[in-house]
């Protein structure tokens, strides 16, 4: 009796299996355009956007020069431009221009700027911790236009070169945490007023001025994130000092400002090696879990530019377009039975994300990526190979059974669920 109800089964799920083949059982969503590498990418335009500043605001012509560098970072895959215009109430219409291409072009900005009178800039005579701390939050109350969700805004960076002075040489390491502190709980503040949800905890400082201040409790203070804006001579020893920093101090890295070549630092370099050692630096980084983001600095002028004064762009700008904008490979994780699996984990050697609930999942993949594998609970890993012509792929992991019956089960609930598909199938 059993063998024969095994066998009537049997038949039955073969004839239901040839009927319904056909049907699919998960549909192909459309392909998504941009999923970014980092949460923050972003391009450094302070050589135009700072230091040209006086000269440039009553120049309506500069606004050409300013939307073909804001257009050009843009079409990378940056999510972020940033921009170093002074906070003053004089330089405001100059920051507007370049905020409005930011958003002409669908561009985050982080605002990099910072008083004048913190550093000396253009003649303005020196403030101080109290007036600067005051200065900002009357700055994001008086402009609140200016900012969008998801922007980012640093009202100091890299204090330690104005206000007081160095702590290193002054020696007033706690005096400069609280600054810090203060000022970050302030702009955090001042934003939530405005209903603005922008970031204020990104503080760029020299590496070394991060290992001196951010310390466990002052990083946890800030939110979390340790900025720093770094030079060093190989790739190697950039990710072996953001690993040191993030270890030192409990949180994130983002990568305030890098790039090549600095001539002190790096020597003369030709475009070709350039662009070789950002690519050797992004390939490193690519795999180191503590860094949200970076900022190459910068975009157009001084030796570390990657666009010409004409906006021609060298070879590292493709180094870093396929890393900001990588091959966004889509799929769907099924089953034996080609059931969509939700929750399935898919990654390769650099990422990963999960199925959603129709087993759909997308995943940035970079040229070297050759490989991705599909794991979930009770089913067994699947390993599936890639190529540059991999756009969209199916990824079947087998569901593992305890005993004979349990797969008996599932398999009678399979050809239930066809019956039930064929029957509104033939209804229509």
């Amino acid at each position: 009796m059993k063998r024969a109800v095994i066998i009537t089964l049997f038949i039955a799920f073969i004839t239901l299996w040839v009927v319904t083949k056909n049907i699919d059982h998960a549909a192909i969503p459309e392909p998504l355009s941009f999923i970014p590498w980092w949460n923050i990418q972003s391009v450094d335009t302070m050589k135009y956007s700072r230091d040209l500043t006086a000269e440039k605001i009553n120049d309506p012509s500069f606004d050409s020069v300013i939307d073909q560098q804001v257009r050009d970072i843009a079409e990378i895959g940056a999510t972020h431009v940033a921009i170093a215009t002074p906070y003053d109430e004089e330089f405001l219409p100059f920051l507007k221009r370049w905020v409005s291409a930011a958003r002409k072009y669908g561009l985050l900005v982080w605002f990099r700027g910072n008083f004048s009178g913190w550093e000396g800039w253009f003649g303005y005579p020196k403030i101080s911790r109290d007036e600067h701390v005051v200065k900002t939050q009357n700055f994001i109350l008086n402009h609140s236009d200016l900012f969008q969700d998801g922007d980012i805004f640093s009202g100091c960076p890299e204090c330690e070169n104005g206000g007081p002075g160095d702590p290193r040489q002054t020696g007033d390491v706690n005096g400069y945490r609280k600054f810090l502190i203060t000022e970050y709980e302030v702009t955090k503040n001042t934003f939530t007023k405005i209903w603005k949800r922008v970031t204020s905890n990104y503080f760029s400082m020299n590496g070394d001025i991060a290992r001196l201040i951010m310390d466990k409790p002052t990083t946890t203070a800030l939110g979390g994130v340790v900025t720093i804006d770094h030079y060093v001579n190989t790739p190697e020893r950039l990710v072996s000092d953001i690993r040191e920093i993030a270890a030192q101090s409990g949180g994130k890295i983002f990568l305030g400002e890098f790039g090549v070549p600095i001539p002190d630092i790096h020597g003369k370099l030709n475009d070709k090696e350039q662009a070789q050692w950002i690519a050797d630096a992004l390939e490193k980084l690519v795999n180191e879990p503590s860094l949200v983001g970076l900022n190459y600095w910068v975009g157009v002028g001084g030796s570390t530019q990657i666009w010409d004064g004409e906006g021609n762009p060298k070879p590292a700008v493709f180094v870093l377009r396929a890393y900001f904008n990588p091959r966004v490979l889509e799929g769907t994780v099924i089953d034996q039975y080609k059931r969509p699996i939700k929750n399935a984990e898919v990654l390769s050697s650099h990422k990963n994300t999960m199925t959603d609930l129709s087993g759909h999942f997308s995943l940035p993949i970079i040229e070297r990526d050759r490989q991705v594998t599909a794991f979930a609970d009770g089913y067994t890993n699947t390993e599936h190979t890639i190529d540059k012509n991999s756009q969209y792929i199916s990824i079947i992991i087998e569901k593992k059974y305890n005993n004979q019956l349990q797969m008996i089960l599932d398999r009678l609930q399979v050809l239930f669920s066809k019956l039930v598909k064929l029957a509104s199938f033939s209804s229509l």
